[in-house]
């Protein structure tokens, strides 16, 4: 007779904060979940282009084991599911250059792929029942808030920065209303330097929501309106360069954390230049820290979220109004445990838009 996990130790779990709703840092094996539609006449390519990709991961720090899994009643669709020891591994390898080379060949002979990755938070198994209750999953699950924080960052030729920021600053907000279970809620723009942070906020299907702006034509014109800026070039009209663009640009959320007052506050962002490999640990120190602070009173921060992809971490806070013109750093001790991670003073963002729908 199978056993559940939740009758592990106090060892092997792990209290999650009810004031944060969103962690890459619980420590709890992954399951990364890919659905894959194959184009018609390209199975064999598939599978070819599965088995290198197969042989490639398996060397990956991190990764523990994967299958491959065919539709009964449509043979077009495949799932691929793997197992990681955690988060971060998966997530340091799937936004780095060497992921975006790997699955090329994959995405050449696919219509439409989709990435969805849970932390594991109960098991049963027979045999492996007992290395399950070694495994450190969560006592419980987290308590979300309805809200799926993501960005994108790029960079702008050096020079470019005051006219990017104008065009970013003048579009019409694009509709709200997605469809029946999605809509948009919130997307705020900073840049520093020549760099530019879009982070959205939406309620329901991100994917559904981030293709339903990009359709959108006040969209298309300004992104079509900064690519003469864009230091790395693209074809929006080209699905595979605009693929690889998007899939650079992505910084995804890692950590959300919300104070137990509800008052809106200030928003602003602070970028926290990592040494080389140090970001998804520095994201991690950040993270701890906001979690602290959202439980002191006497903290101005009422919401953070994290975002990092390889060496860009950025913070986007809201502060209680009249905290103060940026977002509190650290205390000097805390400063000190940061500065082995940073290569060079974080910096407060110019922000440059930030937009949210009347009924969000």
């Amino acid at each position: 007779m199978t056993t559940l996990s939740e009758k592990m130790s106090d060892q092997s779990t792990r209290q999650v904060s009810k004031r944060v709703s969103q962690s890459v840092f619980d420590g709890s094996p992954l399951r990364v979940v890919l659905l894959v539609d194959v184009n018609d006449g390209a199975q064999q390519q598939f599978l070819e282009a599965y088995e290198q990709l197969c042989n490639q991961v398996a060397q990956v720090p991190g990764h523990v084991s994967d299958q491959l899994c065919q539709s009964i009643e449509n043979p077009s669709q495949w799932l691929i599911t793997s197992e990681w020891e955690s988060a971060p591994p998966f997530l340091t390898w799937v936004n780095s250059e060497e992921h975006v080379h790997m699955v090329e060949p994959l995405h050449s002979c696919v219509r439409d792929t989709r990435s969805l990755r849970f932390h594991i938070v109960r098991e049963t198994g027979g045999e492996s029942a007992g290395a399950a209750s070694r495994r450190r999953l969560q006592a419980s699950p987290r308590i979300g808030d309805g809200v799926i924080r993501h960005a994108l960052t790029f960079t702008v030729r050096p020079g470019s920065e005051e006219k990017v920021a104008k065009i970013l600053a003048g579009y019409a907000s694009p509709q709200a209303r997605v469809d029946e279970t999605t809509r948009l809620c919130r997307t705020s723009l900073f840049m520093h330097g020549n760099r530019v942070v879009r982070a959205i906020e939406v309620r329901g299907d991100l994917l559904a929501a981030l293709r339903h702006v990009a359709r959108q034509p006040e969209v298309r014109a300004v992104e079509e309106a900064i690519n003469p800026y864009l230091e790395q070039e693209r074809d929006l009209g080209d699905q595979e360069s605009a693929r690889v663009f998007f899939t650079r640009a992505a910084l995804p959320a890692v950590h959300h954390v919300t104070a137990d007052e509800l008052a809106e506050g200030e928003r602003q962002a602070l970028y926290y230049p990592a040494r080389p490999d140090c970001g998804m640990r520095l994201a991690e120190l950040l993270a701890q820290q906001d979690e602290a602070a959202a439980g002191d009173p006497d903290s101005p921060v009422l919401r953070s979220t994290i975002f990092q992809r390889d060496d860009v971490v950025v913070r986007l806070v809201d502060v209680r109004p009249g905290a103060g013109a940026r977002a509190p750093l650290p205390e000097p001790g805390r400063q000190a445990a940061l500065s082995t991670l940073l290569d060079g003073e974080p910096v407060g963002m110019d922000l440059v838009t930030d937009r949210r729908s009347p009924d969000a």
